[in-house]
């Protein structure tokens, strides 16, 4: 399976309130996979990072069938990765006065999409 690269589109989420640890579990499932079945995939697994992955899956190939003229059938996931955000950090008290820090984690999720090459 070859992909036209020349043609790759992408999309990106910014400051999503989950560890990208967790959406990368979800990423690794999709990503060199046809769009439909990645739609599937997506749909049906019990991950709360599947939402905005979903999204995101979703704009990319919006911006493709808009921006590039392509046909969603030959698409193709051909670049998925989370990467780290800023940390939000907060503070909550424990005993004898002492502040203890919670890290709450954010996170951009890019999702690239290819046609697939017709020469197989």
């Amino acid at each position: 399976m070859s992909l036209d690269t020349s043609k790759e589109t992408k999309a990106i989420a910014r400051y999503i309130r989950m560890s990208p640890h967790k959406v990368r579990r979800v990423l690794d499932q999709i990503r060199g996979r046809q769009y439909r079945e990645a739609l599937i995939i997506l749909e049906f697994m019990p991950y709360k990072a599947c939402d905005p992955v979903l999204k995101v899956l979703r704009s990319a190939v919006a911006n493709a069938e808009h921006n590039a003229g392509v046909d969603p059938a030959t698409l193709v996931v051909s670049e998925a990765f989370a990467d780290g955000g800023p940390v939000l950090k907060r503070y909550r008290p424990r005993a004898q006065g002492r502040a203890y820090q919670i890290r709450k984690p954010t996170c951009h999720i890019t999702v690239a999409v290819a046609p697939q090459a017709a020469a197989e």
